[in-house]
């Protein structure tokens, strides 16, 4: 879920404004795992735009204190997360650590990077969610350092239905900034797609893995 309309409008515009999303459903992207898309997302750009990376930080802060309260430390999920992560421990004066996808392989072997009390309430940080399953290890991760997950919160996600039943099997609370369809309304509305592409942008998000052009 989104935390509200109009923190998801100004998102979705901030993000298309800087090309932090890029919306091309004539020529496709292909993701790492092999996947044709017609959209692609990579919303650490928003970190060089001081004006943009200062609306992700305030409103990351004031919305989670107002759905969860002020947890004890804030998580970022490495490695896109990492940097707004942080924006949002400054803000809100919290500790701050954050979980790489997996040990590593010399020194003290450490996943989570940072000082991490166990029974402390974490709030996790994530820059876009797909499927959701690198993001519920990294929580996997925390809870087995004892956190207290109060629940996620992310830039973007493309409500991938697996992704819903990803969260929703893990018992973790998913709420971002912006969505898919938040993201197609004003692409639209700035006109930055066409009807047809609209009709395009819509199909693929149904059947993303097996989506041909």
């Amino acid at each position: 879920m989104i935390f509200n309309k109009e923190t998801a409008h100004k998102t979705a515009e901030s993000l298309l404004q800087i090309n932090a999303i890029k919306l091309n459903p004539k020529n496709p992207f292909t993701w790492a795992s092999g996947w044709k898309s017609p959209i692609y997302c990579d919303n650490r750009i928003t970190l060089s735009y001081p004006e943009i990376r200062k609306f992700l930080q305030k409103e990351f802060a004031e919305n989670i204190v107002a759905k969860y309260g002020k947890p004890d430390v804030i998580a970022g999920v490495a490695t896109g997360a990492i940097g707004i992560g942080l924006l949002v421990a400054e803000a809100l004066e919290l500790p701050f650590v954050y979980v790489r996808p997996e040990p590593k392989k010399h020194g003290r072997q450490n996943q989570i990077e940072g000082q991490l009390e166990a029974g402390k309430s974490v709030i996790v940080i994530e820059d876009l969610i797909s499927t959701g399953k690198s993001s519920l290890q990294a929580v996997d991760a925390l809870k087995e350092n004892g956190a207290n997950i109060l629940g996620m919160a992310a830039i973007f996600t493309y409500e991938f239905q697996v992704a819903e039943d990803n969260f929703k099997n893990a018992g973790i609370e998913l709420t971002t900034l912006s969505n898919y369809t938040s993201l197609l309304e004003n692409a639209v509305n700035q006109k930055y797609i066409s009807d047809s592409d609209l009709e395009t942008l819509q199909e693929w998000r149904k059947n993303p893995s097996e989506w041909n052009q």
